[in-house]
């Protein structure tokens, strides 16, 4: 991990950024700079690297070509992915306290008001094993509401939520960048709202050359 001076410009950016796998260039020659207030919808084909991509930004994948570069050593990042690291035997509060147990403590008061937030209330004591594929996506993401960080990195945030589900996962997207945050997410799903920026990985395929996203506009 690297840092930048800090800066109330921008969270988190990448310099020549490159992920190869399977002696495969997936992508290379990235840059691009998260500010408060994105959220940056990455989009790509199957085996395009957005996981990848995420991963790296999450510091949970070694990056041996480029950097991905952070404002300061304060920056708080929540990864929630495919994979989404609940234990079957325990319940909802007892899973989301191992969770906030990686960012520091929570009270349970704190961890049912953050699953009720997410549409648990009266499943806080249920295995989750119990629960269905939608509502074990829910205790994942009740850890947004529960450990305040500045960057959100989601990997399919939308994958077996209801359409209800979709809508307030949406609401709690604008939310977080209207009061600041950053957001960058993988989605075959469009979003919609006005601010999104678009990623397209395909654009940094060596195949394709160097291009860039946002609705026309300059990356930086």
């Amino acid at each position: 991990m690297s840092f930048t001076p800090s800066s109330e410009s921008h969270l988190l950016c990448t310099s020549a950024l490159a992920c190869e796998r399977d002696s495969r260039v997936l992508y290379n020659d990235l840059n691009f700079v998260v500010k408060p207030g994105h959220l940056w919808h990455v989009k790509g084909r199957n085996g395009a690297g957005k996981t990848t991509l995420l991963r790296q930004l999450a510091g949970l994948h070694p990056v041996d070509t480029g950097e991905v570069l952070y404002s300061n050593n304060s920056i708080k990042i929540i990864y929630i992915g495919h994979k989404l690291g609940l234990k079957e035997q325990l319940t909802a509060d007892e899973n989301l306290s191992w969770l906030a147990g990686l960012d520091g403590s929570s009270t349970q008061r704190q961890r049912y008001a953050a699953l009720e937030h997410v549409g648990l209330r009266g499943y806080e004591e249920n295995p989750v094993a119990q629960l269905s594929a939608g509502q074990k996506r829910r205790v994942a993401l009740a850890r947004l509401h529960l450990c305040k960080a500045d960057v959100w990195l989601l990997d399919e945030p939308f994958t077996s939520l209801d359409q209800q589900g979709i809508v307030d996962e949406i609401d709690w997207l604008n939310q977080h960048t209207r009061a600041g945050g950053a957001v960058l997410m993988t989605s075959h799903q469009d979003i919609n709202l006005p601010h999104v920026k678009i990623l397209d990985l395909g654009q940094y395929s060596p195949l394709l050359g160097e291009c860039l996203l946002d609705k026309g506009s300059s990356i930086i």
